[in-house]
């Protein structure tokens, strides 16, 4: 949920070290550090995240439980604190926990997990309590009393959000690394970018665009993947205008983005061409905005005039919450991290079974959060269609919560799923770090952040105990013989071995690429067209690109039966030589013309 999560600070920032961060995020906001030293405006280099088919909502079978009172709990044991933006993406956690203290018949009193969760919008916040919470537990204390024991962040900020802390937490030793364990939820629609209608329809009118946003959070993201999907430019230097590429004006937080807009705002500002400038300066005005609720709703109830272009219900899996503690707690107290998601999991399993369960996280939401009412949250939680001021209909709102399953698929633990998480934490990642390398110059491996473990003794635990199972979410694919919205097309460079259709050891970084942005955009059908240049038979070329995209199907379906069903390849075909993309004239026209096209949609 875009970042959050509602966050009234953006998600996904973006810092160094805690030392020095400060200072970096002032004279960044200022003017004083830019960031057009990182080059030119440049199209994101991102995998295509495209829209949303059917998804299976699997009906609960679970036993109904009564419901978490208001009453304090008395439960014995250490006190856990948790911080999380304010994002109905958490709502299994705050029916979980019954408020912002664990109350008398919540599942974490069930579990003697004694909790307060609070609200905190502002990333660097989080990163100080946990850095601080590492400290204390260095310096001999077993439950500290500083700090928090867990924060809840959106996964595609995740790689940037732990990188600013490394330094600090090295200084510590391995063991008390931040790692992720644990998810509530995911964003289904509310974060989104907000544009005028005709950028559906055209997405090239985004060139010369002004977008209010919190840079390099999980909504900017959003707009720096549509970008991606329809080569366009991203300027990211927030202090200049390049009529060519996207522009953006460089918020406080997520409700200020949507109040830039409403207000009308507007900057004189120096235009740049390729990141050099022009000697000529332009008054600009915000005309996007990249946000989640309530910023959207109050963009339509306030002004409207804009529509979701894009967003989480078309990039379905771009914005799991992302759980965050310290390694060295965490395994010292293993049994009660598997209490805390152990309720928290049961809670999503109650809220998908029971609508009373919604209401009742709804009001513990709005206590935790105090922000709104429960009538509130209740409403966007789903998702709604709202006319905004101008009599336009408007989708708002947007999220759901995990039950174990639905965890264990986000983590690629359940049979024929890929790793999900995985594939979000590298593709925005690495996309963070190509428009700013001096910011980001690098973020951890997946692999040395994310612990499964917890989840993997829970699913164990659960197939012992013979107790009823909610299958994960999942889209399903109808068999069908054609794209008829067409949400993406790229070229794919993939090398094979000269004249077959065995990959060539050079092509797996594009493999993995191309897989980790279908993950990404799991929902969409896939078309895989393979192309040959002119040289040889034209016959043996029309089998050669055909076997060469079967090898892309089969390539993709090895890597998760779940992830990649065959109905959701809608074509695979090879058309030799007869649509080239260059001229066959000459080697460089030649390697343009052998690629695969992928194309998706619905």
């Amino acid at each position: 949920m875009a970042q959050v999560r509602i966050k009234k600070a953006p998600f996904a920032v973006l810092i160094l070290a805690v030392v020095g961060i400060f200072g970096l995020r002032y004279a960044y906001n200022n003017g004083y550090l830019s960031a057009a030293s990182s080059g030119p405006a440049v199209v994101p280099t991102v995998a295509a995240l495209p829209t949303d088919t059917a998804v299976v909502v699997p009906q609960a079978v679970v036993p109904i439980l009564p419901l978490p009172s208001t009453a304090p709990a008395a439960v014995q044991g250490p006190k856990l604190r948790a911080l999380g933006m304010a994002w109905n993406a958490q709502a299994s956690l705050a029916l979980a926990n019954g408020g912002p203290e664990t109350t008398q018949g919540s599942l974490m009193e069930k579990n003697g997990v004694n909790l307060t969760f609070t609200r905190q919008d502002d990333c660097m916040e989080m990163q100080t309590q946990l850095i601080a919470f590492a400290k204390s537990l260095h310096d001999g204390n077993p439950q500290p009393t500083e700090g928090a024991n867990f924060v809840a962040v959106m996964g595609d900020g995740s790689a940037a959000f732990i990188e600013g802390m490394r330094a600090e937490l090295e200084k510590l030793g391995p063991e008390y690394m931040a790692e992720v364990f644990g998810s509530t939820g995911f964003s289904r629609g509310e974060d989104a970018l907000w544009g005028p209608a005709a950028w559906k329809q055209n997405p090239k009118l985004m060139r010369g665009a002004v977008i209010a946003g919190y840079l390099r959070d999980g909504d900017w993201n959003i707009a720096l993947k549509y970008a991606a999907d329809n080569n366009i430019k991203n300027n990211p230097d927030e202090h200049t205008y390049d009529p060519d590429a996207i522009n953006w004006y460089a918020a406080d937080d997520f409700l200020k983005a949507a109040d830039a807009y409403i207000n009308g705002i507007t900057e004189e500002r120096p235009v740049v061409r390729d990141g050099k400038r022009t000697g000529e300066r332009k008054t600009v005005a915000i005309n996007a905005v990249v946000t989640w609720t309530p910023g959207d709703v109050n963009i339509a109830t306030q002004k409207g005039g804009l529509v979701p272009v894009v967003g989480t219900r078309e990039y379905r899996n771009q914005m799991p919450n992302t759980i965050i503690g310290i390694k060295k707690w965490n395994q010292a107290n293993r049994k009660l991290v598997k209490k805390f998601l152990s309720a928290m999991y049961d809670a999503g399993d109650q809220i998908k079974a029971n609508p009373a369960a919604l209401t009742r996280a709804s009001q513990a939401q709005a206590v935790i959060y105090h922000d709104q009412d429960a009538a509130y949250w209740e409403r966007y939680f789903k998702g709604v269609v709202e006319t905004d001021k101008t009599g336009v209909p408007v989708q708002l709102g947007g999220s759901s919560v995990n039950n174990l399953q639905d965890a264990a698929r986000l983590y690629g633990l359940l049979p024929g799923s890929a790793n999900l998480f995985a594939a979000t934490y590298t593709v925005f990642g690495n996309l963070v770090h190509q428009q700013y390398p001096k910011l980001v110059s690098s973020f951890p491996p997946v692999e040395t952040i994310l612990n499964t473990s917890y989840t993997q003794e829970l699913l164990a635990e659960q197939a012992a105990s013979g107790a009823p199972v909610v299958a994960a979410e999942a889209p399903v694919f109808v068999a069908t013989t054609e794209i008829k919205q067409v949400v993406s097309s790229r070229n794919w460079p993939i090398n094979f071995e000269s004249g077959s259709a065995a990959f060539a050891p050079s092509s797996m970084p594009q493999l993995e690429e191309l897989k980790n942005g279908l993950l990404n955009s799991e929902d969409l059908g896939i078309e895989i067209h393979g192309h040959t240049d002119s040289t040889g038979d034209p016959a043996k070329n029309q089998v050669l690109s055909q076997l060469r995209a079967n090898a892309v199907r089969d390539w993709l379906m090895q890597q998760g039966s779940s992830n990649f069903p065959r109905d959701r390849f809608i074509k695979v075909e090879g058309h030799g030589s007869d649509m080239p993309a260059a001229t066959n004239d000459t080697e460089t026209g030649r390697a343009k013309n052998r690629r695969v096209v992928v194309i998706l949609g619905h």
